[in-house]
């Protein structure tokens, strides 16, 4: 059913993207990120065509064994956040000194900081939300469910609604709770840490299926990262294409809002067919 479901709603995605594209075509006036539009037609203006070399090489090789050593830190120590932002630091920094001892596109010490300092002050603003959204999940009590906080007692009380509803109605508010929660815990694994416990002997109470409540989580913590402003993989790359967050909610709410009421369908639909 998972692979249907994903296949379903990446076509979604994709006939929305590509009838987005055609209208910024037939008029690009239309598009949202036309500002962003011009800055990278300029700076593909400025590119010199020059001819593969030693340090090109270089470069590609250092990319590709950053890749490989992060998946290996990922899977085999459990590297997160920080782990891998320094290795893509030293990335950078090596890929810089790279282009500035073979003279890649002319490339001197002093374009190496300024790029270092145009690409720090894109990311700050992202940054700032994101703590400050960090700074939140802290003040409601951080994410463990042993102690008492203010999020725990939202859980709490969002358990008791659950509970006291209609089979159907339960399994529905499943999905709207957690697309909501998502916005205070981006992070899929804390989110399980501090939902999952609550509704899946919540599920067994209202007479929802354990997959159904898992899907309903899935659904819930997948869809809303694509715009909710304290997820730091969202805000990051709107940060490096230079695109604001406003920019991008008026073009993927409809988007958004159509997932959230196709997989209300999916999750009610198998509700009633009994998936398990």
């Amino acid at each position: 059913m998972r692979m249907v479901m994903w296949a379903a709603f990446t076509v979604i995605g994709i006939v929305f993207t590509m009838v987005y594209a055609s209208r910024i075509k037939a008029n690009p006036e239309l598009s949202y990120s036309r500002r962003t539009d011009v800055y990278f037609r300029k700076q593909a203006d400025t590119v010199k065509e020059s001819r593969w070399n030693l340090g090109d090489t270089l470069v590609l090789l250092t990319v590709v064994a950053t890749t490989v050593w992060v998946v290996w830190g990922v899977v085999m120590h459990a590297w997160y956040i920080p782990e891998i932002a320094s290795q893509f630091f030293t990335m950078g920094f090596v890929a810089g000194l790279i282009g500035v001892l073979f003279r890649l596109n002319g490339m001197t010490l002093n374009d190496m900081a300024d790029a270092f300092k145009e690409g720090a002050s894109i990311m700050l603003a992202p940054a700032l939300l994101v703590g400050c959204a960090k700074g939140v999940l802290l003040i409601l009590g951080g994410g463990t469910t042993d102690e008492s906080s203010v999020l725990n007692s939202i859980l709490n009380s969002a358990g008791g609604m659950i509970s006291g509803l209609p089979d159907v109605a339960a399994a529905w508010l499943m999905y709207a709770f957690q697309s909501v929660f998502n916005f205070f815990v981006t992070s899929g694994s804390g989110q399980a840490a501090l939902t999952m416990p609550l509704l899946a002997p919540l599920a067994d109470i209202a007479g929802v299926t354990r997959q159904v409540a898992v899907l309903a989580f899935q659904l819930g913590d997948g869809f809303t990262n694509v715009i909710v402003p304290t997820s730091a993989s969202l805000m990051a790359t709107l940060g490096v294409c230079r695109i604001d967050w406003g920019d991008w909610a008026k073009f993927c709410w409809r988007f958004i809002l159509l997932l959230f009421v196709l997989a209300s369908f999916v999750v009610i639909g198998a509700h009633l067919a009994g998936f398990a």
